[in-house]
């Protein structure tokens, strides 16, 4: 799907402010690609669609988490990491995207998971760093990001797991299996 088609999609579905962070997220998610060796043209749709479901209704989500078979444990957690799973599976039934590469980065932008890929990493990252987004430890993030994918990566996931305990609020497990197991791969 072409750049201007996929933005016209999305578009409909978020507020002025989302949408202008979409554009952040593809524009970065492109450097981020080019920069890392991802695939470019794949890195810069899943971040103009990684923020499809954003607003849909909570009953909708609930339902489609319930009736689609996605990860029932997901309804024991803050609403706001649904719109991810929920968008990859709106993102293949009403854009036809079926690139499973494309859903999955879609599918973990919010999450993450052990054994992410490449482009799952670009995304995940790019949603954090966009020029946009203003919080603490936002810029660290974005210089490391110049350097090493993974270890931004770790800060990043690090920065989250902290917000979310600061703020008493659980914290999805597979957050956790991402911190973990990029840890575990670290190379010094």
């Amino acid at each position: 799907m072409e750049r201007e088609k996929a933005l016209e999609l999305v578009k409909k579905q978020l507020t002025e402010h989302r949408y202008q962070h979409t554009l952040g997220v593809m524009e970065t998610a492109i450097t981020l690609a080019t920069h890392y060796g991802a695939n470019v043209k794949k890195a810069e749709l899943a971040a103009i669609f990684h923020d499809y479901a954003k607003f849909r209704p909570k009953d909708e989500m609930r339902s489609i988490i319930v009736t689609e078979g996605l990860p029932q444990d997901l309804l024991a957690f803050n609403a706001e990491l649904w719109h991810a799973p929920v968008g990859a599976y709106l993102v293949e039934n009403e854009a036809g995207i079926t690139d499973r590469e494309v859903l999955d980065a879609i599918r973990y932008h919010t999450s993450g998971r052990a054994d992410m890929t490449l482009l799952e990493k670009v995304i995940y990252l790019a949603d954090y760093i966009e020029p946009g987004r203003h919080f603490p430890g936002v810029d660290e993030v974005r210089e490391m990001a110049k350097v090493n994918l993974d270890r931004a990566l770790i800060k990043a996931v690090q920065n989250t797991i902290l917000f979310l305990m600061k703020k008493n609020q659980t914290v999805y497990p597979e957050t956790f299996f991402t911190y973990n197991d990029l840890i575990n791969k670290l190379e010094d």
